[in-house]
């Protein structure tokens, strides 16, 4: 075809989203109809039909975390609150999320269209980028803008409206050019004054941590970050997000922090007197409410964003620029033998041999009801060294941060950052973007209700995840602020806000057309976890646990977390 050619809005959207990469949108019709249909024509992208906005955007979300890839959710103009909704978990994992939506069509001055509303504006607290398309001829430019503005610097979610309660202008025609790839800016690089300020500082610490974020991930600095390790012998904390840097039985790894941490993790960035900080937020998550690093460490940092830099804590240096490049030279510049540091090494063997104890006495007994630590232990068995395991907020993010651990970084940890029920369709996402890996959900039984129609979006689309669930039939993650409204005297009716009915959840998986499989002992759970990952279908695992089983609190010295 010629540079530029007059044509219908859908053919050009589907040859654009096919040359930026995308191979799945994950929708609820109708919008877009004539694009989707153009799709099928001229590309093979899937168009995945789900059972609710939200979860378009979750599964689009996991996605986009599971390959660091723009991924593509729409929805009409009637679900565009339910999409916006959807995308806040994506904006607060700065995940590369692109919404579309449809928007109100030309009204000449009257009022009260059915189902129309302004949207635009909802959309704003979520996004990077947020506009609307009135004129097919912009299109184009909007299109790469948007794709840009989500991958670029500190990722995040995007919001495009076509005009049209469904998106109809797509059916208008103007001149647009061919399709072409995104072309992304050059991450800046770092100040080399600025790493020399770094690395003279790590050189003379004495309790040195690393803290490897989500955006070491995020760059592809998982290996750099290992390398800069080794060389130095600083071993490595992870936030969640963060999560996957280094195998969690590695001796230089820490394990996580924060308030869903590892208790010993917490204790060793508590004693710290450098921390360096690579791709992270400092978030109340990771930082345990902004309780460590202590005042007594001096906190040195590097991030693809300069508004990170000291946005928590008082920063001795920090570095702005490609995460990858900048740690690959501060390991140039670090000491080029490693520096023992046996009190150190001997105090972070202490507490983490400290911890194993304590935690060998949860998951090993072979007690029933089945504890959540036993159920979290064999998943670090079952997960094969390319798995991706995918995990909901609550006690399911509780309970996996402190008793299961990762043990290759061949494998991938993706977590909701705060959004219930996230984590199923999630899954659904991330399976769809790495059909060849084995992917794992973990999520309770309250946070598998809120999707459970999506069993049959997995069943109709064939995506094979396993999910696995902690029901103990309930939320009793609440109980505790349950039992203190009700100054510490429970009543029935105070069990009734944290209570439910028990659900054979793998009977239900089963009636829509997956495998369910129902697990009561925890000499079962092993066997139901190899089924699940040879069986070739979805797969529901019901696991019935201890509904007294609360997850640990985060270990704290000065009791705020454990007070409140």
């Amino acid at each position: 075809m010629t540079a530029v050619e007059r044509r219908r809005g859908a053919a050009y959207l589907a040859e654009q989203l096919d040359a930026f990469g995308v191979t799945h949108v994950f929708m609820v019709p109708a919008v877009l109809r004539r694009t989707l249909a153009e799709i099928e024509r001229r590309t093979s992208i899937v168009a995945v039909h789900t059972h609710g906005e939200k979860s378009a955007a979750y599964m689009a979300d996991g996605y986009a975390r599971a390959t660091r890839r723009p991924a593509v959710c729409m929805a009409q103009q009637v679900g565009a609150l339910n999409l916006a909704a959807g995308l806040r978990d994506a904006r607060l994992a700065s995940s590369p999320v692109v919404a579309f939506t449809g928007g109100n069509p030309p009204l000449d001055g009257r009022h009260g269209l059915y189902q129309a509303a302004d949207d635009l504006p909802a959309f704003d607290a979520y996004t990077k980028f947020n506009r609307a398309i009135t004129d097919p001829a912009d299109i184009p430019e909007t299109l790469h803008t948007a794709f840009r503005a989500a991958t670029s610097g500190n990722p995040g979610p995007v919001h495009v409206q076509f005009e049209g309660q469904e998106g109809e202008i797509d059916g208008r025609e103007a001149e647009f050019p061919a399709a072409a790839p995104l072309v992304l800016p050059a991450p800046p690089p770092a100040d080399p004054t600025a790493l020399d300020a770094i690395a003279h500082r790590l050189a003379a610490a004495e309790r040195p941590v690393i803290l490897s974020g989500g955006g070491v991930l995020k760059a592809g600095a998982g290996a750099t970050v290992r390398r800069l390790s080794a060389k130095t012998g600083i071993p490595i904390a992870t936030s969640l997000s963060g999560r996957g840097v280094i195998a969690e039985t590695d001796p230089l790894a820490l394990g996580v922090i924060g308030t869903y941490s590892r208790e010993s993790a917490n204790q060793v960035v508590h004693e710290a007197d450098v921390v360096l900080v690579l791709g992270s937020s400092t978030g109340s998550m990771v930082t345990n409410f902004w309780r460590m690093p202590t005042p007594r460490a001096d906190v040195l940092q590097i991030d693809i964003a300069s508004e990170m830099i000291g946005r928590n804590f008082p920063t001795m240096a920090g570095a702005v620029g490609d995460l990858d490049t900048a740690v690959s030279e501060l390991a140039a510049r670090a000491p080029s033998c490693r520096r023992d540091r046996p009190d150190w090494q001997a105090r972070i063997e202490t507490l983490r041999a400290g911890w194993l104890d304590k935690r060998r006495a949860f998951t090993d007994p072979d007690t029933t009801p089945i504890r959540p630590e036993r159920l979290c232990a064999e998943l670090t068995t079952a997960l094969p060294a390319d798995g991706v395991m995918v995990v909901d907020t609550g006690h399911a993010g509780m309970w996996m941060a402190s008793m299961f651990e990762i043990t290759a970084p061949t494998q991938a940890y993706i977590r909701s950052s705060g959004h219930l029920g996230w984590a199923f369709s999630a899954a659904l996402g991330a399976k769809c973007a790495l059909p060849e890996r084995p992917v794992v959900a973990f999520t309770g039984d309250l946070g598998f209700w809120y999707h459970l129609a999506e069993i049959e979006t997995a069943v109709r689309h064939g995506i094979n995840t396993v999910t696995v669930v902690n029901n103990n039939h309930s939320g009793n993650q609440s109980r505790r602020g349950f039992v203190l409204a009700y100054d510490g005297d429970e009543t029935d009716r105070s069990r009734q806000l944290w209570v439910h009915r028990e659900v054979d959840f793998a009977a239900i998986a089963d009636n829509i057309g997956a495998l369910g499989i129902r697990v009561e002992d925890p000499g079962q759970i092993a066997p139901a976890l190899r089924r699940g990952l040879d069986a070739g279908r979805p797969t529901v695992i019901d696991v019935v646990t201890d509904i007294d089983a609360v997850a640990p609190l985060a270990w704290d010295p000065e009791g705020w977390v454990q007070k409140y």
